[in-house]
């Protein structure tokens, strides 16, 4: 039922079995179990300032070295703030803190996957040229509409956001008629238009935070299994977001916690990518999920 969380059995997984593999620059990986995502922001105002690290190179790959150890099978390298109401940069400046950041990561490296969290075709374009191996795209290519179509000439997986509006507009952008359904009809449209333009490899994020209330966000962690029928991998990043700081009324440094109460719920609900900044708990997150259902 759609809005309420139940346990995933064996039996679900054989009705509903989730896309396990993801195709990167002719390798196949297999993702038979979670994956973490590390959060590195090249920015001087993300809203957790745990995540900043500037473009200081020496405290990028200090901070790399440290998630992949922990566990980290992604780096996401971000040089453009999304927070609600954030500082707009160029293009320029996006290009200045991320392009020399993934091309020193690539090569001390080498193994590490690394995703560039732009919505930018020229961003993109220029962070899979230095190293990177997918593009995560907060608007889904409303942005930008040549970002799908870079995409599909770049060859490399494709994380599609849902969004509305833009992260300046998104927090009063919160009516819908139907949630569940709406966002699977966005997702519906954008896996044709990403199959359209030749993206082999699709994996969705619901866009926890984004032009969604505290309500609704839960609304969709509880909903997760509605989305199992889309033929793609699934993404949850709810890392210190408000829906957890506010609902527990504390601080985004206070917020480690009540996140990883939250991503247990999401790997329960299918999700396959854990987006965060604190790469042990989420790993060790993983192990408990695994020890339990798997």
């Amino acid at each position: 039922m759609v809005g309420q969380h139940r346990f995933k059995t064996k039996t679900e997984d054989t009705l509903f079995p989730l896309k396990k593999t993801l195709q990167i620059k002719g390798k196949l990986y297999s993702l038979d179990e979670p994956w973490v995502m590390g959060i590195i922001n090249t920015t001087p105002d993300s809203f957790y300032k745990g995540s900043r690290v500037s473009t200081n190179e020496d405290r990028v790959l200090e901070k790399a070295f440290q998630m992949v150890e922990e566990g980290a099978r992604i780096l996401d390298i971000g040089g453009y703030s999304t927070r609600p109401n954030a500082a707009h940069i160029s293009e320029q400046e996006e290009l200045n803190r991320v392009i020399s950041v993934i091309g020193s990561i690539r090569k001390v490296l080498p193994e590490v996957l690394i995703s560039i969290d732009t919505f930018r075709h020229k961003v993109a374009k220029e962070a899979v040229s230095a190293g990177a191996d997918l593009v995560n795209d907060i608007s889904g290519g409303q942005l930008d509409e040549e970002m799908i179509p870079t995409v599909g000439y770049l060859g490399v997986p494709y994380i599609c956001m849902h969004m509305r509006g833009n992260p300046h507009t998104m927090q009063r952008l919160t009516e819908y008629e139907h949630l569940e359904r709406e966002v699977m009809d966005y997702f519906s449209n954008k896996l044709a238009e990403c199959k359209k333009a030749g993206i082999k490899d699709v994996i969705l994020d619901l866009g926890f935070g984004f032009a969604k209330t505290t309500a609704q966000n839960y609304r969709l962690a509880r909903s997760l299994d509605y989305f199992r029928t889309i033929p793609a991998l699934m993404l949850a990043g709810v890392s210190r977001k408000s829906m957890v700081y506010k609902l527990l009324e504390c601080t985004p440094e206070q917020a480690l916690n009540g996140t990883t109460a939250l991503n247990m719920a999401l790997l329960m609900g299918g999700a396959q990518i854990l987006r965060v900044h604190d790469v042990k708990e989420a790993t060790e997150t993983i192990t408990i999920y695994k020890q339990l259902y798997t």
